[in-house]
């Protein structure tokens, strides 16, 4: 990657990209900049999946070359995956959603919500 470029990174709400080791690094690298991802945004787990196929498919055992080959690999996967493109679709109800957040409270706080 060309040095003048910046680098933008996606990573959830996780507390280790917060460490302060992880910013002191940021502080003196400027070019990388850090984008947290809402906090229960949980159709971000429909976007994780698609990379989830795109890395189980495309890349993973995969030997590459160099990063053409790798782009390549990916881009020959998204071609053929659109072909017979779907949707992904949302499965859960917004009560089990209510329930396995209750389950969770119990468990991490002794206490329903």
């Amino acid at each position: 990657m060309p040095a003048e470029l910046d680098v933008h990174l996606i990573a959830d709400n996780y507390a280790a990209y917060k460490h302060p080791k992880v910013k002191a690094w940021l502080v003196k690298h400027p070019r990388y900049h850090m984008h947290f991802t809402p906090t229960y945004s949980s159709w971000l787990n429909q976007v994780e999946r698609w990379f989830g196929l795109v890395t189980q498919q495309a890349i993973r055992r995969g030997s590459f070359r160099n990063v053409r080959q790798l782009i390549a690999s990916i881009e020959g996967y998204v071609e053929q995956y659109n072909v017979h493109k779907r949707p992904f679709a949302w499965t859960a109800t917004a009560d089990s959603v209510i329930r396995k957040v209750a389950r969770l409270c119990k468990v991490i706080s002794g206490t329903e919500y």
